[in-house]
């Protein structure tokens, strides 16, 4: 009897898996579970290009509907899983079926991080996860129509230079006195923050929402400083939460995530998991963490895939990120979350340039804006752990690559 395997969760992380496993020689069934019911696609574009009318839904498609009937896996798209059975390995979906395996991969993503303030629930207040999403904002814009943004994170951004790019009134309210607070310098955070306003954008930080008054739609914004900011349109971007419910009602352990080792598994034998919704340990940081980003879902996919097949390919790379702002292309790699000095290289008011991050002289983080060749020379200097001095460092005619000797 062949064996089965049940992927919950349609994107990156899921897609990757599947391609890994069946390259690997995995001759079992496949099913994949998916709550849209869309072939899995990619998320980044929706903030970007796909928000913007640029790129049309069937190139943010992963692969082709072409690509899962070619590895028979079988598609159960438009349907939730509401019920996992570890005794007896089963998991039952939301239209009564229910499915058995013999090894399962979670993939079950995250979702938007929802306001509770008066109001929230009025007709008018978006949320950006899904295609359907932006499908609904870019039908409720109107010419001349007021926005105001919820968070000054790179999706609340992303969406900013989008919306001024097509020529409307766009607000954006941040709780923090400071946008980017929580990844990044002050110094790269004010670069962005002028190259917003710059446009048109007004960014208001140190504003706390209260409240979103209206009667059939949202029409107004309070703050709790008593201020109001009319809008016909709100777009919320305060962060996300991972899906972790069907794990924790299930019995596995979650903390901050879907808890899982170097190599996506779970601590229930047979089930792996990869993605959004996973907490994990990381040796270039040295603790667990949750990554939010397609780099980790890809590289801890093949890990999980590898899990599956009985092998062991820990995932260990450098984290990564990027950001599109206007003509900005923002690359990040390393955490900026321990550092104690920052340096910069390149010229700012040019438009290009890197901060790099640094705990005593060890590399931990760079930000690279329209610069490429320092997003790649960084991301070799921190996987190799470098120690650069200071002033080296600083001096801009130093060639960095020296270090990777």
């Amino acid at each position: 009897m062949k064996e089965r395997l049940v992927v919950i969760g349609g994107g990156q992380a899921a897609v990757q898996a599947i391609l890994a496993i069946r390259q690997g020689g995995f001759a079992g069934s496949i099913a994949l579970v998916g709550e849209e019911p869309h072939v899995p696609y990619q998320r980044p574009p929706l903030s970007k290009k796909y928000l913007a009318g640029a790129v049309e839904r069937e190139r943010l498609h992963l692969r082709p509907e072409s690509f899962y009937a070619s590895r028979e896996v079988d598609l159960h798209l438009g349907v939730r899983a509401e019920e996992l059975d570890v005794g007896a390995h089963r998991v039952r979906l939301g239209d009564g079926r229910s499915l058995t395996y013999d090894r399962l991969l979670l993939a079950t993503g995250s979702r938007p991080r929802r306001m509770t303030v008066p109001g929230a629930d009025l007709p008018g207040i978006h949320y950006v996860r899904t295609i359907d999403d932006v499908d609904g904002i870019r039908a409720s814009l109107k010419p001349g129509a007021r926005l105001v943004i919820v968070g000054a994170g790179y999706i609340g951004l992303e969406i900013a230079s989008v919306m001024a790019e097509l020529r409307f009134d766009v607000t954006v309210l941040e709780a923090a006195d400071r946008i980017l607070s929580r990844v990044m310098c002050a110094e790269s955070a004010k670069f962005f923050a002028d190259y917003h306003a710059a446009r048109g954008v007004a960014i208001r930080c140190a504003t706390q929402v209260a409240e979103f008054r209206g009667r059939d739609s949202v029409t107004a914004v309070a703050s709790a400083a008593g201020e109001t900011f009319l809008c016909d349109l709100v777009i919320v971007g305060i962060g996300i939460v991972p899906n972790v419910e069907l794990a924790e009602r299930a019995g596995l352990h979650c903390a901050n995530g879907l808890s899982v080792d170097s190599c996506a598994r779970t601590r229930e034998p047979g089930i792996v998991a990869a993605g959004d919704c996973t907490n994990q340990p990381h040796p270039f940081i040295g603790q667990n963490v949750r990554l939010e980003s397609v780099n980790n879902a890809i590289e801890q996919g093949k890990a999980a895939a590898s899990s599956l097949l009985g092998q062991e390919r820990p995932f260990a790379d450098v984290p990564w990120f990027w950001s599109d702002q206007y003509d900005l292309k923002l690359q990040i790699a390393g955490l900026a979350i321990e550092y104690d000095r920052v340096v910069q290289r390149g010229d700012m008011r040019a438009g290009s340039f890197a901060m790099y991050y640094l705990k005593g002289q060890q590399l931990v983080a760079i930000d690279a804006v329209n610069s490429p060749h320092d997003f790649m020379q960084g991301k070799k200097l921190l996987a190799n752990h470098v120690e650069i001095p200071i002033d080296l460092l600083a001096d801009g005619q130093t060639d960095l690559a020296r270090f990777l000797v």
